[in-house]
């Protein structure tokens, strides 16, 4: 996981704290000390994929993003495919999102990919004898024909796992709890 950061028309994307610290440093109006270090750190280790935000003075903030992309450039493409915006300006609907979103998965680049699927597993409790769901990633390597075939190899891998539950919940391909990376040929 890398972090995209953005104040006004300053960007980059680092590796990890220090990268990000260097950056933030070569920013004159931002002020970096002992604690804009432990806040942007604890967003690293943290598990919040939402957007953090900088407080640099009371209206500007520094925009922090976690991203799988390696480089600049591949971020912005892959926020250009996540924008799903049609060429003539107007915002897909959604029955139309749902149509690009399916075409990329389902294409075919035959390779290896790392899936990860977040599903949720079944835990009874033996004094209750009641059961619980609790949210359990699960990551793997495979080799697969598209983004979809990579979803469909875990789902049914899980399924044929004995000691998993068959109550469990599996995703959607399309939910935000299926994620992928095209690893290489």
């Amino acid at each position: 996981m890398n972090l995209y950061i953005r104040y006004f028309n300053h960007e980059a994307l680092a590796h990890d704290v220090a990268e990000a610290m260097a950056f933030l440093v070569s920013i004159g109006e931002i002020r970096v000390d002992k604690n804009v270090e432990d806040r942007v750190g604890e967003f690293w280790e943290s598990e919040n994929t939402y957007p953090f935000r900088l407080k640099v003075n009371y209206s500007n903030y520094v925009l922090f993003l976690k991203t799988d992309a390696d480089s600049i450039d591949e971020f912005h493409r892959l926020e250009q495919e996540n924008k799903a915006v049609r060429t003539d300006g107007k915002p897909l609907s959604n029955s139309e999102r749902k149509r690009v979103q399916l075409e990329a998965l389902s294409t075919a680049n035959p390779g290896w990919y790392e899936g990860t699927v977040v599903f949720k597993r079944v835990v009874v409790d033996p004094v209750t004898n009641k059961c619980r769901y609790i949210d359990t990633p699960f990551t793997v390597r495979c080799k697969a024909e598209s983004p979809m075939d990579c979803y469909n190899r875990i789902i049914d891998h899980l399924k044929s796992r004995p000691e998993l539950d068959p109550r469990c919940q599996y995703p959607s391909v399309r939910s935000s709890s299926y994620t992928y990376k095209f690893v290489g040929a």
